[in-house]
């Protein structure tokens, strides 16, 4: 049996997190808690939700078993579908070259089929993100744009106990998605209205005792299209892969005693040529290892720490720029406490550190690879100030749980730069003398989840504000602060980005099948996909 959290990812009720793919577009910004909704019966509902809230919003109709139910398939499909809206507006920016404010409303469709032929499952998603109303000049880029695409089609293999006893092993082979361990270097974005694929073979073993091992080679796919003018007009182009662009490697769980778990890793990507604007001509060897404890009361902690090494260039290959030697480090500790009580409360306090380049002959800035950000670092899209590249940040969490329909969480960090001559983190802000110091500012965020119809609709209600230091204010191409600083009427707050999030899981088709189902636990998968719990 599996849970699904708010960020639409599986866990155990002790707090573990699958691997494996969430395919059936559940997905949340909050990434808080158990969500079991039924279903509305009208899009026209939905898009009369989204335009009744005064700011930024997401109104999202999930069905899973539900549609299933409602064709009358039989019991060797599984189908499911999702269709989410959300709203989000931002006044101020940190990125050298895009709009100070901007809007932006994200639509995401998708349709989840899987056929079980007995040793062998064949499964196909279809995904369809869009977006509407952003400004010219938006940073809105295939984060949040990509039409008519199959996120996955894949055919999977059965191979029983075989080659570990006691285990559970299949083979995995074409298009699919993937999240392993922490997700801070694969994983398959919730938050995000686009995702990224993988296209190649994958091979995963489970125990009983939650062990796990995964080995893996794939061709990620480049999101297209790439230009202005096609992203704005939601222009359909199929996304690509080929051997230019690979992603391989190995991940391991083992059980310590108790709730302790130890995850180790390593993975690899080659690039010939480019695929992403900043960087290129990629040759990079990522190992790293995380220790973690997630009881439902007590003590929790996590660590992980990174190293990358290989060769790459810190530019497009028409940049000029040669390619050097890569030396990059990242690393994670936090340590909290889970309160018994009817609010459960949970207290905790991170650090975050990832290089950046010192000198021009090397790189050193952390490359997060195909990692999610928005369950530490706050909302992506619009705002997503800070990624694993070029940070030291420590910070202080809270979340709690009043009654069984509201849950809150808000974090605060501190926000520096590893390097004084690198460009901080996700913007493209820099001082290559260093002059503009390390200080960037200071992050505040706060989530509040209330369910509007118990189990039917919930509303979220999200809101981000990145005060800016001394970096982002004097650097030689930050952003202007006077039009921000006047906009806001706040002394020295330079960037707002507020958003609003209404969820609702809808029933597509007959509304008997609105009712309520037992406090979110689901199973989800055949036993022959069950999952693997990583523990975040």
């Amino acid at each position: 049996m599996r849970w699904i959290d708010r960020q639409g990812r599986y866990f155990k009720p002790d707090g573990g997190r699958d691997f494996e793919e969430a395919p059936h577009g559940t997905s949340s910004p909050t990434g808080a808690g158990v969500r079991k909704l039924a279903n509305i019966t009208s899009f026209g509902l939905l898009a009369l939700l989204t335009v009744a809230m005064p700011s930024a919003a997401v109104a999202q109709i999930t069905e899973d078993g539900l549609l299933h139910e409602a064709v009358g398939a039989p019991d060797n499909w599984h189908l499911s579908g999702s269709v989410r809206a959300r709203f989000e507006a931002i006044d101020g920016q940190f990125r050298e070259d895009a709009v100070n404010r901007n809007q932006v409303l994200a639509l995401r469709t998708t349709l989840f089929a899987e056929y079980d032929a007995g040793p062998v499952r064949f499964g196909a998603e279809f995904h369809d993100a869009r977006a509407y109303f952003q400004r010219r000049g938006s940073s809105v880029g295939t984060d949040v744009v990509n039409a008519l695409e199959f996120s996955q089609y894949y055919a999977q293999g059965d191979l029983g106990e075989a080659p570990g006893s006691g285990s559970t092993s299949y083979l995995k082979a074409g298009r699919m998605t993937m999240q392993l361990g922490s997700e801070r270097l694969v994983a398959r974005q919730g938050f995000r209205t686009s995702v990224t694929s993988f296209t190649g073979l994958r091979l995963t073993r489970e125990g009983e005792d939650d062990r796990a091992f995964v080995a893996f080679w794939t061709m990620p796919t480049v999101r297209l299209p790439t230009g202005t003018t096609a992203i704005r007009r939601n222009r359909p182009q199929w996304d690509r892969e080929n051997t230019d662009l690979q992603l391989f490697g190995a991940f391991n769980r083992l059980p310590l005693g108790g709730e302790i778990r130890l995850e180790t890793y390593v993975y690899g990507l080659i690039e010939r040529g480019e695929s992403q604007a900043d960087r290129s001509d990629r040759r990079l060897v990522t190992p790293g290892a995380r220790l973690f404890v997630r009881p439902d009361q007590g003590m929790t902690f996590e660590v992980e720490a990174m190293a990358q090494y290989g060769r790459g260039r810190d530019g497009s290959p028409d940049s000029g720029k040669p390619v050097v030697p890569v030396a990059a480090y990242g690393f994670h500790g936090d340590v909290g406490y889970r309160f018994a009580g009817g609010w459960k409360f949970e207290l905790t306090a991170f650090f975050d550190y990832y290089t950046g380049n010192r000198r021009e002959d090397r790189i050193g800035r952390f490359d997060t690879l195909y990692g999610a950000r928005r369950f530490e670092f706050g909302p992506t899209e619009l705002f997503g100030a800070a990624d694993r590249s070029n940070m030291l940040s420590p910070g202080v969490r809270l979340k709690a749980a009043p009654t069984g329909g509201l849950s809150v969480m808000g974090d605060y960090r501190l926000l520096r730069l590893a390097s004084a001559v690198d460009r901080f983190s996700n913007s493209d802000v820099r001082d290559a003398t260093g002059r503009a110091g390390r200080n960037a500012g200071q992050q505040v965020q706060l989530q509040v989840e209330y369910d509007l119809v118990a189990d039917i609709l919930a509303l979220d209600l999200g809101y981000a504000r990145l005060f800016k230091g001394r970096f982002l204010r004097e650097a030689p191409n930050a952003p202007d602060p006077r039009d921000v600083q006047l906009r806001l009427r706040v002394d020295h707050v330079l960037l707002l980005a507020a958003s609003i999030w209404l969820h609702g899981q809808v029933a597509l088709f007959l509304p008997p099948l609105i009712r309520r189902r037992d406090t979110g636990l689901r199973n989800l998968t055949p036993p022959s996909t069950s999952p693997v719990y990583a523990g975040k």
